[in-house]
């Protein structure tokens, strides 16, 4: 068995919990928006297409804040198309995912949608095939009261009021050479100041993300982001971060200490800012968005399900299946690391979108016509927004060590913690690395006065499973969250004991010392 001891102090903390750390992400890709969300004649639809069951699922998810419309699909996207009646709206070719985008779901229906979600709005502006004006534009017909053309024109479109949208960015991934309208560095920098200013203009509200580097690999990262924001720093108030990560060649403990790459990759672009900020003699503080993030199986996988193939083909569809991968327990206990990675750079990643949220690469599935259910993804996710409230707090943490290929010795036991001082609670997010060993762990709880636990849940391989245990259509609810029994307070300790390869979530109630 192994062990691991975290040491927490109520003095000890990192930043007030960003609570648009808990973000997803809607895309014009695939099934997401199509038979995902939105299904006219489906038994669970509302009057306007919604899918309620699939409403149900994603106010259980809690995400707080979700980036539409894309994504690749955003830089070849005329927003006028989605507005106005519908019926006259043009079918257009997509791009990026090469696909038929019918244009009857579009921006009044995403605004709709995300009020019946309860879920604030992040959108994306097209800076691949356009420009200024025309995100200056949308900036008017979605937030002005009234008495201009762009505003009158989503009065005359049924929204009297302002959709007042505050977050927005400034284009996607375009130093990736699959999107369309790629730009380089001083060409994407340039625009971005020039869009940024224009868009603050017409609202002095609004807060603005540029774009960084699709990836950590990618042969520019670092150098984008510094020249980007030598352009723009004074114009925008986060940088984007995008990350995805697979298990490869049956490598799972490498997989399972992926967070550790995450970690490096943050730690970089804040290097990076600041570098910049103090370069350029700047007051404010620009903020991480790190606004795509999963598990996504990008290899292995050449089937008719993938944007490659199905590009090769020479196919034309409407919302054909894209990449919905499947999920599994350890690609659940990933997540969770990804989770506490996120809020243990609370300080300076302000906001998160896991991508996407339904059927691509997602925590929820669907079927047309048919049920919706959650992935084994949904449960790290879903207790995380629901539980993470007040402080994040600063752990000491000394736990035995797992062996990798790819990060060499890694903390069997990975955690963050939140402080809730409101409501006297300690929520504790811990998982087990180790595909063989339990976890013995202790908890010590410092300024803090008598303990009890209030809840206690443990997500891990099923009775009779395997570490690829899922949840599928025919089997929704193999995977889940289930009581950690071995858990107490021993001599004001928290004393526990993790299964192999597992997740949990421990919430405690406390007294103030």
């Amino acid at each position: 068995m192994s062990t691991a001891r975290i040491t927490i102090d109520r003095d000890f903390t990192i930043a007030e919990v960003p609570r648009r750390l808990f973000g997803s992400f809607v895309e014009h890709m695939g099934r997401c928006v199509y038979t995902g969300i939105f299904e006219p004649g489906h038994p669970q639809a509302d009057s306007r297409g919604f899918r309620r069951d699939v409403l149900e699922l994603v106010r259980e998810l809690g995400p707080t804040v979700v980036r539409y419309p894309g994504g690749n699909f955003v830089s070849g996207y005329l927003w006028e198309d989605g507005v106005g009646p519908v019926e006259k709206r043009p079918r257009r070719l997509d791009g990026a995912w090469h696909t038929v985008e019918t244009n009857a779901f579009g921006l009044h229906e995403f605004v709709d949608w995300a009020r019946e979600a309860d879920v604030e709005i992040m959108e994306a502006v097209n800076l691949g095939t356009r420009g200024v004006e025309e995100a200056r534009a949308l900036v008017e017909y979605a937030n002005h009261p009234g008495g201009t053309y762009w505003s009158d024109l989503r009065r005359k479109n049924g929204a009297e009021d302002p959709f007042d949208i505050k977050l927005w960015c400034l284009g996607n991934e375009l130093d990736g050479p699959w999107q369309i309208g790629g730009k380089t560095a001083q060409e994407y920098g340039r625009l971005a100041q020039e869009t940024a200013k224009a868009m603050r203009f017409v609202d002095p509200s609004i807060e603005l993300v540029a774009v960084g580097s699709s990836n950590r690999q990618m042969p520019t990262f670092g150098t984008w982001e510094h020249t980007v924001l030598s352009h723009a720093y004074d114009e925008v108030d986060y940088v984007s971060m995008h990350a995805y990560y697979q298990e490869h060649d049956g490598d799972a403990a490498s997989f399972l200490a992926e967070a550790v790459d995450m970690d490096a990759f943050i730690d970089g672009v804040i290097a990076t800012i600041d570098a910049v900020k103090a370069a350029g003699k700047h007051t404010k503080q620009v903020n991480i968005s790190f606004d795509e993030w999963n598990v996504w199986y990008q290899s292995g996988l050449d089937t008719e399900d993938q944007p490659h193939v199905i590009t090769a083909a020479g196919q034309w569809r409407e919302h054909p299946r894209l990449i919905e991968d499947t999920y599994n327990v350890t690609d659940a206990v990933v997540v969770g690391t990804f989770l506490n990675s996120l809020l243990r750079h609370g300080d300076r990643v302000k906001i998160a979108n896991q991508a996407q949220l339904v059927n691509v690469i997602a925590p929820i599935r669907s079927e047309e016509g048919g049920p919706a259910w959650r992935q084994s993804i949904f449960w790290p996710f879903a207790r995380v927004a629901q539980l993470a409230r007040g402080r994040v707090l600063r752990l000491a943490i000394d736990s035995s060590p797992v062996s990798t290929k790819r990060y060499g010795d890694v903390d069997a036991i990975d955690a963050a913690a939140t402080w809730d001082e409101e409501n006297g609670t300690i929520a504790l997010f811990l998982a087990n690395r180790s595909l063989e060993e339990a976890g013995d762990l202790t908890v010590d709880l410092h300024g803090l006065g008598a303990a009890s636990v209030r809840s206690a849940e443990v997500l891990t391989v099923p009775e009779g499973g395997d570490r690829k245990a899922a949840n599928v259509v025919d089997d929704q609810d193999r995977v889940g969250l289930v009581p950690l029994r071995d858990v107490d307070i021993v001599e004001g300790a928290v004393r526990a004991t993790l299964p192999p390869l597992s997740w949990a979530v421990v919430v405690l109630e406390v007294a103030r010392a």
